[in-house]
């Protein structure tokens, strides 16, 4: 392989096209240029670079594994190159952008789409660009502009640098399992008891930060049969058909737990108990729409985590009073 100086963004980005399109006659029609041009130019990129970026067959154009590897360089540039057409035209106050949000999945069936579905009724003409992740994801997408800012949890992954955080509402973490499960009613169940059993972790990336916590604290090692399941549907599904266990946010297993569909198996573990933030990147000047989204989902997510303790709370004690998810708090702005 020749060594590489200079490689041509705009052949890279060609490239990604064409591995999208799957030929060259459709990639060609996408950026408007001529097949004969495409192809030249895809023969001038593998000569330079002395490799084969292509399999040219009948039913289309393959990448090879050394056209994969430009293949996400070129994507990555092609991001890039829209982040920085977005900035601008923020910069010059042009039509209002997309506002692009990060969230946790956990918050995804509960507090975002009540959340959503207030702020979509107060700008009904700004579009919202949402996306579901890992935290660790979300950490890295904020840093590298691809979201305007992200709810998650309270750690950061050793990546504050260049973020800052609010809290936004407490998170009542539960161990759920499924009705009957061997451990369902015991008394006393303590982590070794928990780990013995296989679990659904939502991240293969990184360890349960919540479980590793926990587990830290009374020297136990994690357990050894884990699923991981980036869904929370999914994962809920697992759960409610096996002795997997997980870790899930209570207002994610309400309605799961109503329904005793799955049931909650009692543990003292303060690390079971975290912040929802929003991460912004320093410097970041949030537009009023903006600012009425965090609001929105900081409440919301209040009502919800609150309504949720007291459902469960009211089992003990019947007099306590539920409070709608829609009531307003008078004190709130």
């Amino acid at each position: 392989m020749h060594l590489v100086h200079k490689i041509d963004p705009k052949k890279l980005l060609y490239l990604a096209t064409i591995i999208e399109h799957g030929s060259l006659k459709s990639a060609a029609r996408a950026l408007n240029v001529s097949q004969p041009a495409l192809s030249g130019s895809m023969n001038r990129l593998e000569s330079e670079l002395g490799i084969r970026a292509f399999e040219r067959t009948a039913k289309g154009v393959f990448p090879t594994a050394l056209g994969e590897i430009l293949y996400c360089h070129a994507r990555l540039i092609r991001d890039e190159i829209g982040l920085a057409e977005r900035a601008l035209l923020n910069a010059w106050g042009g039509a209002p952008a997309a506002v692009r949000l990060g969230s946790l999945p956990s918050l995804a069936t509960s507090v975002m789409p009540l959340a959503l579905q207030r702020w979509g009724q107060a700008h009904p003409d700004r579009e919202l660009q949402i996306v579901e992740s890992p935290q660790i994801d979300l950490l890295v997408g904020l840093l590298r502009r691809e979201f305007d800012f992200v709810i998650g949890f309270t750690e950061c992954y050793d990546l504050e640098e260049g973020l800052r955080q609010r809290v936004l509402f407490r998170d009542k973490l539960l161990v759920i399992a499924r009705k009957g499960h061997p451990l369902a009613g015991q008394p006393d169940v303590d982590w070794r008891s928990l780990v013995s059993y296989p679990w659904v972790f939502p991240s293969a990336r990184r360890p349960h930060a919540v479980l590793g916590a926990a587990l830290r604290s009374t020297n136990i090692s994690p357990p050894e049969n884990v699923t991981v399941c980036g869904s929370v549907t999914l994962l809920k599904a697992v759960v409610a058909n096996s002795d997997h266990l997980a870790v899930l946010p209570l207002h994610a297993v309400n309605e799961e737990l109503d329904e005793g569909r799955l049931c909650n198996i009692p543990i003292d573990a303060t690390a079971l108990d975290r912040n929802i933030a929003l991460y912004f990147r320093e410097g970041y000047q949030m537009d009023e729409a903006s600012r009425d989204l965090i609001a929105i989902v900081e409440r919301v997510g209040q009502e919800i985590c609150q309504r949720g303790l007291a459902t469960r709370t009211s089992a003990v004690d019947p007099s306590i009073r539920l409070r709608d998810p829609g009531e307003q708090d008078e004190q709130s702005p």
